[in-house]
């Protein structure tokens, strides 16, 4: 039975909630709201005794109901800054007792509200060291806390002489972020998503269930929360498989005229896996149009070098236009760093972004895109970068990551860059949604944390086959619906 508080009384007060004291008796915290409208005195919120901070200020609020997309804005009522997993435990058990939602926030990287809740409570994994944690490094794994940027976990495990197998572009996302939508990377060719290189994880389920989950221990909860989208558990610890790291990189930009060369050779080289890193991205021409550069590399470590002559074999590039680099392994992985911190100069960064992104079947991608492209310009891109990564089925193993059939398939991102006029991003969230139609007809599916507006039924239509077991996972792991409302699949 629900507690007789319900969302609206605490929704309020509590936005001008302070800290009162400890309360022997009821062994809780005890806060008082603002006077109601009518002027009646405060009501009394009982809070669980915390380890951490439970933060109410305006500026904590704020900074929680936006996101790096800066187009949905939804405030919390309290952050959390956890001292102890008990106190994640502790704030579920009290979402669910009073008619709230919660979530897990790392470096709030989504772009269309996923890790926001209007009026719930946020779990900020980015503040303080109990969800910031690296734990240990072992022989051939990691164990971190789910704040933790993926730029400290490679410092951590090269320092070992290892690394992930699979690594995003962007260094600084949070490792509870991206295991929860998937985790793509240059290397997903060969290693597959970063899901799929976790070997266990620490939890907390909706029921306020503290669990530790692989694939031999509570399986179907581990199969559930990697890719999951936050649904079912919030993650507070992982443990990541590593590899042998190189030391340097050999870095081979490959120049198309057209589409559909770079994708036939795209296609290719991630079935054979010469490369140990495989990238595509759209070039303007000063006169219109585009140029493709696939951005093949192959890591290694001295005295051993690549082949060049083998590695550049049957491959259609412009020769001519060919360039090739060796840059260290750790500079390598920070290469876009320089292009972050010359966005944040410009304040680009800072302006809204209403990322597109979809996966798209390889037999499709030259069609579809192509389509796309012949209809945009850098003024309507922001200068925001147009991606491609070549991807293989079979390398996926987490089953509510929903792929196209074929073996492989592309990630396809038009990463805008916006300004935060209104009217134009409406504009550009009507066109994603147009373009995701039109990826969907033909057996595209989408990336999910970006800015697509989606219905219940386009969610039960995104997972398909899977949903059945997705919407049995929910009932059982957060029959509830605390969890992470901002998807907007269940409430």
């Amino acid at each position: 039975m629900r507690h007789a508080i319900t969302r609206r009384s605490l929704l309020s007060g509590i936005a001008a909630t302070v800290v009162i004291g400890f309360d022997p008796v009821r062994k809780s915290w005890v806060t008082a709201a603002a006077a109601s409208p009518d002027g009646s005195a405060p009501s009394l919120l009982p809070v669980p005794q915390l380890d951490g901070v439970l933060r109410t200020d305006p500026p904590t609020l704020d900074a929680a109901g936006d996101d790096f997309g800066h187009t949905i804005h939804r405030e919390p009522i309290a952050v959390l800054e956890a001292g102890s997993i008990e106190d994640i435990v502790k704030m579920v058990d009290y979402a669910r007792r009073h008619d709230l939602t919660i979530v897990n926030r790392g470096q709030g990287h989504s772009t269309f509200g996923q890790s926001q809740t209007r009026g719930g409570i946020v779990v900020d994994s980015s503040a303080g060291t109990t969800l910031r944690t690296i734990h240990s490094v072992g022989h051939d794994r990691i164990e971190v806390g789910p704040g933790a940027r993926w730029r400290e976990v490679i410092d951590a495990s090269l320092a070992h002489g290892l690394t992930p197998p699979t690594i995003p572009d962007y260094l600084d996302l949070s490792v509870g972020g991206t295991l929860s939508i998937a985790g793509v990377g240059g290397e997903s060719h060969r290693h597959g998503l970063q899901i799929d290189n976790v070997l266990a994880l620490e939890v907390v389920t909706g029921t306020g269930a503290r669990r530790t989950c692989s694939d031999t221990e509570h399986p179907a909860l581990f199969e559930a929360v990697l890719g999951g989208l936050g649904q079912f558990a919030l993650i507070t610890r992982a443990t990541i498989r590593l590899v042998a790291a190189p030391s340097m990189a050999r870095v081979y930009n490959l120049t198309y005229d057209n589409l559909s060369t770079f994708i036939r050779d795209a296609h290719t080289l991630a079935l054979d896996e010469r490369f140990s890193h495989l990238e595509g991205q759209a070039s303007a021409n000063p006169g219109g149009g585009w140029t493709w550069v696939l951005f093949a590399t192959s890591y290694f470590t001295p005295p051993a070098t690549p082949n060049d002559a083998a590695l550049l074999t049957g491959i259609s590039d412009r020769a001519s236009s060919r360039q090739i680099q060796d840059v260290p392994y750790p500079a390598f992985l920070a290469r876009i760093d320089p292009l972050i911190e010359a966005q944040k100069q410009s304040g680009t960064w800072f302006q809204p972004h209403p990322w597109f992104d979809v996966f798209l079947s390889s037999s499709v991608t030259t069609k579809y895109v192509d389509g796309i492209l012949d209809h945009l310009t850098v003024d309507d891109t922001g200068g925001g970068p147009i991606l491609l990564y070549p991807m293989r089925r079979s390398k996926l193993r987490r089953p509510f990551f929903r792929a196209p059939d074929e073996e492989v398939f592309f990630l396809f991102d038009l990463l805008y860059n916006t300004r935060p006029d209104p009217n134009l991003l409406e504009s550009k969230i009507r066109l994603n949604r147009r373009f995701y139609e039109r990826a969907r007809d033909i057996g595209g599916t989408r990336y999910c944390f970006n800015s697509i507006p989606f219905s219940h039924e386009d969610w039960k239509r995104h997972f398909g086959v899977v949903w059945p077991a997705f919407a049995l996972s929910k009932a059982a792991f957060d029959p509830e619906n605390v969890l992470t409302p901002g998807p907007g699949i269940f409430r």
